[in-house]
């Protein structure tokens, strides 16, 4: 008689201090920064500002893109230098329907968009057919960067693309899109996008109790998508794409074919980045082609690996991190973001390849590791 073999307890979701922090980061989106914007007076030492709530809301968007990478590049060791592309085809289609939302307050009272009727287009195009639909839109936001990231992911996958040439290829997709929307004929804006929104569901965008409701959604969002991945790595789905991460031919030789898993968690990771780019464009109030640009694709890589990568609380501090630098480097040293941005990268690379998560639990450990000497 074979022994029975008894496998190991799924892990919880959260510890009971996850679980603490986790509510204690609901309670301040949803309660502590509606209140001090909205309820305190503006005057008082306490009052988030609009700016604040704006720059916020923006990082927490961002925050779900370097999630999504880490889902990807932290546990299953794909680097993809294309989530900005991801991210901003939910952002078109956000926008799009933000456009449609305008009607007769464009500048040319038509109910085609301004760039439309200044080109002289007499129609919309076949593929804004259903842009005056909310629910539609949410549906296109989902499925329009997932669809894209299956197909690409498919066939790369499938052929076995990986390392730094699957990043080259992730990365000449993102350009060759972004050409592609800078054209006019595309109906897409050209290189100004889409701006001047008005409304959404019929109330006014830039009211600041709708833009403390994007606040909260994206806010919600953000909390939401992590109780996901954790559920999702801490899973049998998780363990075995840590597996392929750390020895891809074993998991093969094992009975597993890694294209199902490589493929599910690229197509799960760029519908993320989807969301994130449709909560994003109601709150900076614009889309452009430059959210394609190669470079921001490098920089969600970037607040993965300062956090700290297969951490999935590492990438959002990361995030918040480095776009905070960004957010007053920018304005007092503008010149010399772009050096801080590389010798950050650099650094982190050569001396903390762990991150800021793990740079807090190597000093956690010696702590605790010299109390106990002392004791």
């Amino acid at each position: 008689m074979k022994p029975v073999v008894s496998l190991p307890s799924p892990a919880p979701l959260l510890s009971r201090t996850g679980w603490a922090a986790f509510l204690v980061a609901l309670i301040v989106v949803c309660a502590v920064a509606p209140v001090l914007n909205l309820l305190v007076p503006a005057g008082s030492l306490f009052h988030l500002s609009d700016y604040g709530v704006g720059l916020v809301g923006r990082i927490m968007c961002y925050a779900i893109c370097a999630l999504a990478m880490d889902l990807i590049w932290g546990f299953t060791g794909i680097l993809s230098l294309g989530h900005g592309l991801f991210f901003a085809l939910g952002g078109y289609a956000m926008g799009m329907y933000l456009m449609r939302q305008i009607g007769l307050d464009g500048n040319y009272k038509s109910e085609l968009p301004d760039f439309m009727v200044f080109l002289d287009w007499k129609e919309l195009p076949w593929h804004w057919t259903f842009s005056d639909s909310f629910v539609a839109t949410l549906f296109l936001i989902i499925a329009v960067p997932g669809i894209v990231a299956f197909v690409f992911g498919y066939f790369a996958f499938r052929s076995r693309i990986k390392g730094v040439y699957f990043s080259i290829i992730t990365q000449a997709m993102t350009f060759a899109a972004m050409l592609l929307f800078f054209r006019n004929e595309t109906g897409f804006g050209g290189n100004n996008g889409f701006t001047d929104f008005k409304r959404i569901l019929d109330i006014p965008v830039a009211t600041p109790s709708m833009r403390m409701t994007l606040f909260v959604l994206t806010g919600i969002t953000l909390l939401g998508f992590f109780l996901m991945a954790r559920w999702l790595i801490n899973s049998k789905f998780g363990r075995v794409l840590q597996a392929v991460r750390d020895a891809e031919t074993r998991v093969m030789f094992s009975g597993y074919n890694p294209l199902g898993y490589k493929l599910t968690i690229w197509t799960i990771s760029a519908m993320m980045c989807g969301v994130a780019g449709a909560l994003y464009v109601p709150q900076v109030g614009i889309i452009n082609p430059s959210e394609m640009s190669p470079a921001n694709s490098i920089e969600i890589a970037i607040w993965a690996a300062v956090g700290g990568r297969a951490t999935l609380i590492g990438p959002i501090l990361g995030a918040f991190i480095v776009s905070g630098a960004k957010s007053w480097l920018t304005v007092a040293y503008p010149e010399f973001w772009l050096y801080f941005l590389g010798a950050l990268f650099i650094g982190v690379t050569l001396f903390l390849p762990d991150g800021v998560v793990g740079l807090v639990k190597r000093l956690a450990t010696t702590a605790a590791a010299k109390s106990g000497d002392k004791a």
